[in-house]
């Protein structure tokens, strides 16, 4: 039988790729420390890389990376709204969708928006919408849609900042950026910005105050445009975790605006040679 000489034989015998993988750790050091070196109880954000414009066939575009957690955001529009039928036609429309891709979890999932995706679209539409001048987009419809390319904590907070980079980049007129910041409460101690295993374990062995917060914050106007927790906190931890969350957004200001002054600096025109 002829053989063909032009393909490479795979050996006799092989080995699964995950027996040579480091299996992630699935409890919290039980000293009460984090993984990546930072310390409870401190505003100490993640260091964060941002980029904006990397995707052409936006309107606006941005990329954030935080630790291990990356994700990107595109904007469509203003376009003309798809649904003629609307009574309301005097401010625009905001759509947002927010997906896992499927390699982005532990677990793989499937591109099929589910629910906790439909939720998360859901909190990022009303996060976003007070800040944007949708009523100098009349008869117009914005599409947001981020895509949360690795899951490693704190996923809306990320995605909100992302998403107000994109408009921006979009040029959307808005009143505001809006900064996302999340912590993760462990009985009497905080975790600013989490990590995937601190937001779903706990090494503290109380019960009281287990919960998690996410607060959506326009730092030039001091006001909060969207809050979202999960758990049982007392009323004197939640106020003191959106104090902790507004003191993180500011922390991240910063370098949300250098990002988009690069941006700017990029799309302007070469100065004239007179």
């Amino acid at each position: 039988m002829p053989t063909d000489n032009k393909r490479l034989r795979g050996p006799e015998v092989s080995h699964s790729l995950s027996r040579f993988l480091c299996k992630p750790a699935t409890t919290l050091p039980p000293d009460g420390t984090r993984a990546d070196g930072r310390q409870r109880d401190q505003v100490d954000v993640r260091p964060v890389f941002v980029r904006c414009g990397l995707v052409s066939q936006a309107k606006g575009s941005a990329y954030i990376e935080a630790g291990n957690t990356k994700l990107m955001c595109c904007v469509y529009g203003p376009k003309e709204i798809e649904r003629k039928d609307e009574t309301d036609m005097k401010c625009g429309r905001l759509f947002t969708d927010l997906r896992y891709a499927p390699f982005s979890c532990p677990e793989r999932g499937s591109w099929i928006q589910g629910s906790e995706e439909k939720d998360l679209s859901l909190m990022l539409f009303e996060s976003l919408q007070p800040a944007m001048c949708l009523h100098k987009y009349p008869r117009s419809q914005i599409e947001v849609n981020v895509m949360v390319l690795e899951n490693n904590g704190s996923v809306l907070a990320h995605a909100v900042t992302c998403a107000s980079l994109a408009l921006a980049d979009a040029g959307i007129e808005m009143y505001d950026l809006v900064l996302g910041c999340s912590i993760r409460q462990d009985g009497a101690s905080y975790m600013i910005d989490p990590a995937y295993l601190e937001e779903n374990s706990c090494c503290s062995g109380s019960e009281e105050n287990q919960g998690s917060l996410t607060v959506a914050f326009l730092p030039s106007l001091n006001q909060i445009s969207g809050l979202q927790s999960n758990g049982e906190m007392g009323e004197e931890t939640l106020t003191a975790g959106v104090r902790t969350c507004i003191e993180g957004c500011y922390k991240l200001y910063p370098v949300i605006q250098q990002a988009l002054a690069k941006a700017v600096r990029r799309g302007a025109p070469p100065p004239s040679e007179s």
